[in-house]
């Protein structure tokens, strides 16, 4: 089955996503979902003075691809070069977004996601040098803040998710939040 914009905009509006797992795609719909509530990110001490002092320069949206084949580059990995060209076209059509992170013009880090409405679904993060994968996420969630988004989910609740400030809720509460969100028309 080949991935197309429409199959994705129509999969993460009901809550499923995809994973490309050793050339096979597959469909998840996880229960219970993580999600990182945008009014409780938790930023620590040395992640907060790691912003303060401006090492890096923060981009959105320049370098869509240049992310993803950033995430793409940690083996295991479940994007394959059929994602990489699915999600950019959805990037082109403006439902998919990126964050840069450079370092003296070299791009270092990054995340990147599916935007549907009020609802932010970040799909993976990278970095080459350290703490650029959380600026990457202290600066999506500064700029969802910003946008009035009101969802942010991650997917799984992980150790490291977990000290921004994940939590998992339950798939029933995850889709109504969803749905509401989806309602709102917010502009990344």
């Amino acid at each position: 089955m080949k991935l197309t914009p429409a199959m994705l905009i129509a999969a993460y509006s009901n809550g499923i996503f995809p994973m490309d797992e050793w050339g096979r795609l597959s469909w998840y719909q996880p229960d219970p979902r993580a999600i990182l509530p945008l009014d409780k990110f938790h930023a620590s001490h040395s992640l907060s003075r790691t912003l303060r002092k401006g090492i890096f320069e923060i981009t959105y949206d320049t370098d869509f691809e240049g992310v993803m084949r950033g995430c793409a580059s940690r083996k295991p990995t479940w994007i394959s070069e059929a994602f990489i060209q699915v999600y950019t076209q959805l990037h082109r059509l403006g439902h998919a977004h990126s964050v840069e992170v450079r370092q003296k013009g070299m791009l270092v880090g990054g995340t990147y996601g599916v935007h549907l409405g009020g609802a932010f679904c970040a799909e993976s993060k990278f970095h080459t040098v350290t703490d650029a994968s959380k600026v990457a996420l202290a600066k999506l969630v500064e700029r969802l803040n910003e946008r009035g988004f009101k969802l942010l989910e991650v997917q799984y609740l992980t150790e490291h998710l977990a000290q921004f400030g994940v939590i998992e809720i339950p798939h029933a509460e995850y889709m109504k939040r969803l749905q509401a969100a989806l309602k709102l028309k917010c502009t990344f």
